[in-house]
C-alpha cells in the first residue's frame, strides 16, 4: 500500500524530557488524518522532524517514500507545512513573500499558481500589502499559501485555525477539503475537536510522546461508553441525588452523565420526587471530545 508518511519507532529527547517515545504510524496517500493530543504530547516535535527542522534520536521517517534524513531535498519538496506560530518576514508584501517561497523550491515563472492561491484564500485585496500590516487572520492565510506554493502532495496543518474568525475557518476548510479531494494528503493537528471529527477519516491520539489511540473516527466514536443528558429545570436546581452525575453547567442547563439509556428513567424519577419540572430535555450523542477525555483518563 502506498504511504504518504511512514513513521517507525521514532524517538526524540530534549534533556530530561522524552518528547517522542517510540512513535509508529503510516498515513496513506490521499488520507485526511488527524493528530490529536494535549499540549506537550509531541505533535509539533513529530512535525518538526518530518519537516527536517529537528532530527530524531532514533527511528525512520519517510515522506512519499523519501527518507527525511538521507533524501531530505526530495522529502521536503513533497511536504507543505503550515506552522502553529505566525512566522513571517516583515519586509515583503504578500505576493513577494510567495514568490520568494517559490524560489526556495527552485520554482520560476510560478505567478499563475501564486495568483490562484491568493484568490482562493481571499488575499487579492492584500496582495501588495506589507506583511506587518496584516491582521492575524490574514497572516494565517499567507502561511497556508506559503505551504502550497510548490504544490506539495502532503500538507501538514499545525493548529491552522487557532485564533481566527469563523468566516476564515470555513473558507480555509472548504479550500483544504478541495485539495484533499484532488488527491493531496492532509495531516491536521487541532484543539478544535469538532473540526477533527468533521474532517478526518482517521485519528491518532498522542500523550507524553506515545500513541495511545489510533483508529478511524467512526470506530473511536463507537467505542465511547455512556450517555449525556442536557436538562433545563423549573425551578432551576438539581436534586442532591443527581449531583454526582453532573459533568457541566451550561447557563441554565445541566449536563448529566450516565452509563446507559436505561438510567434516564431514574433521573426523571428523582426529578419527580423533588417536584422539579423538566422544561427541556436533550439526549446528547457522543462526540470526539468525549472520546478524547476518556482516552486521556484511561492512559
Amino acid at each position: 500500500m502506498p504511504f504518504a508518511i511512514e513513521v517507525s519507532d521514532v524517538r526524540k529527547r530534549f534533556g530530561t524530557v522524552q518528547a517522542l517515545d517510540g512513535i509508529s504510524l503510516a498515513i496513506t496517500k490521499g488520507e485526511f488524518f488527524g493528530l490529536l493530543g494535549p499540549n506537550g504530547a509531541g505533535k509539533t516535535t513529530l512535525i518538526s522532524i518530518l519537516a527536517g527542522l529537528a532530527r530524531a534520536d532514533a527511528g525512520l521517517l519517510r515522506v512519499m517514500g523519501y527518507d527525511v534524513k538521507e533524501q531530505y531535498p526530495l522529502a521536503r519538496r513533497s511536504l507543505g507545512v503550515v506552522p502553529q506560530e505566525l512566522v513571517f518576514d516583515p519586509f515583503f508584501t504578500v505576493r513577494e513573500t510567495l514568490r520568494i517561497q517559490s524560489g526556495y523550491f527552485g520554482l520560476r515563472h510560478n505567478d499563475a499558481w501564486v495568483d490562484e492561491i491568493i484568490e482562493r484564500l481571499d488575499l487579492t485585496s492584500k496582495a501588495h500589502a506589507n506583511m506587518r500590516q496584516l491582521s492575524g487572520g490574514m497572516k494565517r492565510r499567507v502561511l497556508v499559501a506559503q505551504a502550497l506554493v510548490h504544490k506539495p502532495p502532503v500538507i501538514i496543518l499545525d493548529e491552522p485555525t487557532a485564533g481566527v474568525d469563523v468566516e476564515l475557518r470555513q473558507q480555509l476548510w472548504h479550500f483544504v477539503r478541495e485539495l484533499n479531494q484532488a488527491g493531496h494528503t492532509v495531516v491536521l493537528t487541532t484543539h478544535y475537536l469538532e473540526e477533527a471529527e468533521a474532517l478526518c477519516s482517521r485519528i491518532a491520539v498522542l500523550k507524553q510522546g506515545r500513541i495511545v489511540a489510533l483508529d478511524t473516527t467512526r470506530n473511536l466514536l463507537r467505542g465511547v461508553s455512556g450517555v449525556r443528558l442536557r436538562l433545563r429545570l423549573l425551578p432551576d436546581r438539581l436534586p442532591v441525588a443527581l449531583a454526582d452525575r453532573l459533568v457541566a453547567k451550561d447557563g441554565d442547563s445541566y449536563v448529566l452523565a450516565m452509563e446507559s439509556y436505561v438510567q434516564i428513567e431514574g433521573v426523571l424519577a428523582h426529578l419527580r420526587s423533588d417536584r422539579i419540572e423538566v422544561h427541556e430535555l436533550e439526549v446528547l450523542q457522543a462526540d470526539l471530545e468525549d472520546v478524547f477525555v476518556q482516552i486521556m483518563r484511561k492512559h
